[in-house]
């Protein structure tokens, strides 16, 4: 079963979280020959499977956490459920299985296992995530040393995982080459405090220090803001293949 570190700020995440950008689900997309059923895994408030659901006939979106379905986006061909690894779905359903920013914390043999059992011939695996933004060259450095020095201590060891793009977990598909992504937002102040909030290692620091690091950061982070708004930048990462 997952770890779940985001029930306990489910209404945070659901606010602050990043949105993916359309650049990746046309490329997704590109791949597959069918548009009738989706599976998205650690949907968390569902941000993907919204997405999905403009595309494919009916999507399956699940979680192991409740307190984040409950903000997930409603939609009619949208079914949310509480699920794992395992799933009580019928083989060979699915023509695209996604998951964005969780494969880290999945027991992914169990979970592939699933894929392969759920997934058509020939349907559309796709896994991404991002690492940690940057902003300027001012800014930057600050946050890395808030990063690896401040909350560095209270990041699971699944984390390391998302530091290495993911290039290091096992992925038994048929892989297919792709091309680079990234994605940026105009934040201010406050958007960024509010994301930066949303992670589990400052979820885990405010538990034990009984406040939020970030404070004291963004106070740093201010003296080297320039404008209302600055421009947020995300690296993304992919690992797509087909099931054989």
């Amino acid at each position: 079963m997952p770890l779940d570190r985001f029930s306990g700020h489910a209404h945070q995440y659901a606010t602050f979280r990043p949105t993916y950008p359309t650049a990746l689900y046309e490329f997704i997309y590109s791949l597959i020959k069918n548009f009738d059923n989706a599976w998205d895994a650690g949907t968390g408030n569902g941000q993907v499977a919204s997405v999905l659901g403009k595309k494919f006939k009916k999507v399956e979106a699940t979680d192991i956490s409740e307190k984040q379905l409950k903000y997930a986006a409603v939609a009619d061909n949208i079914a949310y459920s509480l699920a794992g690894e395992t799933t009580p779905f019928s083989a060979a359903h699915f023509d695209l299985i996604t998951v964005a920013q969780a494969i880290h914390w999945f027991d992914r043999e169990k979970f592939f296992q699933e894929v392969r059992r759920v997934g058509k011939p020939g349907a559309v695996v796709a896994v991404w995530g991002y690492g940690l933004l940057s902003i300027n060259e001012a800014i930057d450095p600050i946050i890395k040393n808030f990063y690896v020095n401040v909350i560095g201590p209270y990041w699971d060891k699944e984390r390391k995982l998302v530091d290495e793009a993911y290039k290091t977990i096992s992925f038994p598909f048929q892989e297919i080459p792709c091309p680079p992504f990234s994605f940026s937002f105009e934040w201010a102040p406050e958007e960024l405090h509010g994301y930066l909030t949303t992670w589990s290692s400052v979820q885990k620091f405010m538990k034990e220090k009984n406040s939020n690091p970030v404070d004291g950061l963004m106070a740093a982070v201010r003296q080297n803001w320039k404008s209302g708004k600055m421009k947020i930048n995300f690296p993304l990462f992919t690992r797509i293949g087909l099931i054989d």
